[in-house]
């Protein structure tokens, strides 16, 4: 019983070690807001690009007004995630965990 508990405390510290950071995650949604950049940090590539693209297309085309449709949706898509973020973190260490424990067994 005690290698089990050993084990299991091992994982949890490698856990730990491999996740992303929450405050470094909430540092970047807030500092580069629209950039996305805080997704990519988190493993989220993808939406991550399309909310820097959204961001720049919005800007660029903000003088003749259709710009501020695609800022106010990355605007709020942005609110929204820091809402999300600790559960994009919480997911990650699951999928950490579960590689962990099945390299183990």
């Amino acid at each position: 019983m005690p290698d089990k508990v050993q084990q299991q405390l091992l994982i949890e510290q490698r856990v730990a070690n491999e996740s992303k950071s929450q405050l470094v995650a909430y540092l970047l949604a807030i500092v580069l807001w629209g950039f996305g950049a805080h997704r990519m940090y988190l493993g989220r590539w993808a939406s991550g690009i399309i909310m820097l693209l959204m961001w720049g297309l919005g800007w660029l085309t903000a003088p003749i007004l259709i710009g501020w449709i695609p800022i106010a949706l990355v605007c709020v898509w942005a609110f929204i995630d820091l809402f999300l973020i600790p559960g994009m973190i919480r997911g990650d260490q699951a999928v950490i965990r579960q590689r962990l424990m099945a390299g183990r067994s």
